[in-house]
């Protein structure tokens, strides 16, 4: 391939891929994080509990140029990652010419994470675009220490730490590679390096000023309460994943390319013993840390600046290769690309959510949250102008104050804030509703994410807001996508009074437990399964199909089990269960069918359950015998 034919196919491939992005940035719904980082624009400081500021800040250029709404959000992000390539192409321009600097740049943008990065407002994107500076800044610096390098080096360390916390581990990278190379060696002499290396360090005291005013919360949940520090072998699932989302073929590019960089860790060329140092600590370290390090939150891109890295020195190794095993590396990487644009074009509709909510691709934190704000803003219409809007956690209440544009919206205790490092942060703001609710008079929307909570947790949860909130009315429920993501919203009147939880009605609960999740379903086949309001009753339980009610069921089979797990009182009783043999449904073709449940409570609150994906067979049982079995689940 020659170099003009390169060059034109980065062009064009960059071109296309910044549109689509483009589109998506427009059509996605906000990340759970995005909306923080834009209710942290709203509030200008140099580090928050979370991150250091840069992120909020570009989010607040964002705003400023383009109005509000996740778009203008997203903009200044998209156009950061759209320089991610370009710089993979001048650093290898750089070490090994024009030709492999535009093959190089190729690389990147096939790269599915690597093409994809600046879609979403994320910290990443600024720190990935810091790692390259440096990158850049070094392979300048190691042939000839001009003052512009040094500069460049002394902003990109400055941006980097504003970036992320985990930018320190690019600066060991970093540190790594000189210390493998002559040249790098001979840098750390200079005494201008270090000028640049102190400027860049400078950039961490507002980090950690703000620590040690907070009993050093940012970084105690980014390098010690988030992570478990002990060994667990999930960690050997990494290579998959990195191989996966790579796509193989690259992913074994990039394998070849630093076992390259061993090979000729003794050449001229600082290129491959910077190199070496670089990636061992920027893509086998992350494999090693993962062995240690949080499980529980998304982290797979973590390696990422290490990969685009050792895309520098892939060309000379992909140019060995046979130009068949070359195509088909182009055309993994180009599907592997063409994959994640078309699942996140689904997540990016209503009906692509809808259909993916029936598996375990099913992205809840792009869900959901449209559809919340419309429920909201029109509950809110039918309320006084005063009204307290409430959220149960910040990840709600970011979402909710984003698409609503207002700012006083507080937040509840929940186990979510801690999680995501959002607690002190919301305190500090004065948002946080530390103890019982104190609306001074004024009506409360209370809004409350119920699939932000695992089922078991979620009684405990309710019990919580009745110690917070008072008596509790029946909720309106909005189930989204089948019920994947579910929101309660509660309107209070002026000044609740706080009662007792156990003087409280708690919102039901319900479970199908035959047919399981994707089980066949048909005429004849047991349903059976349980629902419960802890200080009340659920009087009837309809049964529905693709949205028909096909029975009706009284609860009334005695279930101790239930009433254990759940730790009721006496009072509620134990009487949870019920059973019926599912009738004919005339109108519900076969295939894919959703299953659910409608709750209605003794004094007359209606609750929607999530539904239960299952394949439905009408012809599976003789019409009479489903027939008569649907006339016994409705006596029952």
């Amino acid at each position: 391939m020659r170099t003009g034919s390169k060059r034109v196919k980065f062009l064009v491939l960059w071109a296309l891929l910044l549109l689509a992005k483009l589109v998506l940035a427009a059509t996605l719904q906000p990340f759970g994080d995005e909306a923080f980082y834009a209710w942290e624009a709203r509030h200008p400081a140099w580090v928050y509990s979370d991150l250091p500021g840069l992120t909020a800040w570009i989010a607040w250029l964002g705003g400023l140029v383009g109005g509000s709404g996740v778009f203008a959000l997203r903009l200044p992000f998209v156009l950061l990652g759209a320089l991610l390539p370009w710089l993979v192409v001048r650093i290898t321009w750089r070490w090994f010419g024009a030709e492999a600097g535009w093959q190089a740049g190729l690389l990147a943008l096939l790269m599915p994470l690597g093409g994809l990065m600046g879609l979403l407002a994320l910290p990443d994107v600024p720190m990935l675009v810091a790692a390259l500076l440096c990158l850049d800044a070094f392979a300048s610096l190691m042939r000839r220490v001009t003052t512009w390098g040094l500069v460049q080096l002394a902003l990109a360390l400055a941006m980097g730490a504003f970036a992320h916390y985990r930018f320190a581990l690019v600066v060991v990278a970093g540190a790594a590679g000189l210390a493998c190379t002559p040249a790098g060696r001979a840098l750390l002499r200079h005494p201008g390096l270090w000028a640049a290396l102190a400027l860049g360090a400078l950039a961490w005291a507002p980090v950690l000023a703000w620590n040690l005013s907070h009993a050093g919360a940012g970084l105690g949940f980014q390098f010690v309460d988030r992570h478990p520090w002990q060994p667990q072998w999930r960690g050997l699932w990494w290579p998959l994943v990195q191989g996966l989302l790579l796509t193989p073929p690259l992913a074994w590019l990039l394998g070849q390319s630093l076992l390259e960089c061993w090979r000729r860790r003794r050449e001229p060329e600082p290129a491959w013993s910077f190199m070496l140092g670089l990636g061992l600590v920027a893509v086998p370290g992350y494999f090693l840390f993962g062995f240690f390090t949080d499980a529980e939150r998304v982290t797979f891109h973590w390696p990422l600046a290490g990969w685009l890295a050792l895309c520098c020195v892939a060309p000379p190794v992909l140019a060995r290769w046979r130009p068949l095993a070359r195509g088909v590396l182009h055309a993994a990487a180009g599907l592997g690309l063409a994959l994640m644009l078309a699942y996140m074009a689904l997540l990016s509709s209503a009906q692509g959510r809808a259909w993916l909510a029936a598996g375990p691709a099913y992205a809840d934190n792009f869900s959901g949250w449209s559809e919340a704000a419309t429920a909201v803003r029109e509950d809110l219409r039918a309320m006084p102008a005063d009204t307290l809007l409430v959220a149960d956690n910040f990840m709600l209440a970011a979402q909710l104050r984003l698409a609503l544009g207002r700012d006083d919206v507080r937040v509840l205790p929940h186990p979510l804030n801690e999680k995501h490092g959002r607690s002190v942060q919301l305190a500090d703001w004065g948002q946080l509703v530390e103890g019982a609710l104190d609306a001074s008079g004024r009506p409360v929307l209370l809004v409350v994410e119920d699939t932000a909570r695992p089922l078991r947790l979620r009684l405990a949860g309710y019990r919580q807001l009745c110690d917070r909130i008072g008596r509790l009315p029946a909720p309106r429920v909005l189930n989204v996508d089948h019920g994947r993501k579910r929101f309660l919203r509660f309107e209070l009147g002026e000044g609740p009074v706080p009662a007792l939880a156990e003087e409280c009605r708690l919102p039901a609960l319900a479970w199908l437990e035959a047919p399981g999740h994707g089980d066949t379903l048909a005429p004849g086949d047991l349903v059976r399964g349980w629902a419960l309001k802890p200080g009340s009753a659920i009087t009837r339980v309809e049964v529905l199909l693709d949205g028909q009610v096909v029975a009706e069921v009284r609860p009334g089979l005695p279930r101790p089990d239930v009433a254990t797990y759940w730790a009721l009182a006496p009072a509620d009783g134990d009487t949870f269960g019920f059973s019926f043999e599912m009738p004919v449904v005339p109108g519900v073709a076969a295939g894919r069918a959703w299953l659910g449940l409608r709750l209605v409570s003794a004094e007359g609150g209606v609750e929607p359950w999530p539904a239960q994906f299952v394949q439905w067979r009408p012809s599976g049982q003789p019409e009479a015998s489903a027939a008569q079995g649907g006339r016994q689940g409705d006596q029952r």
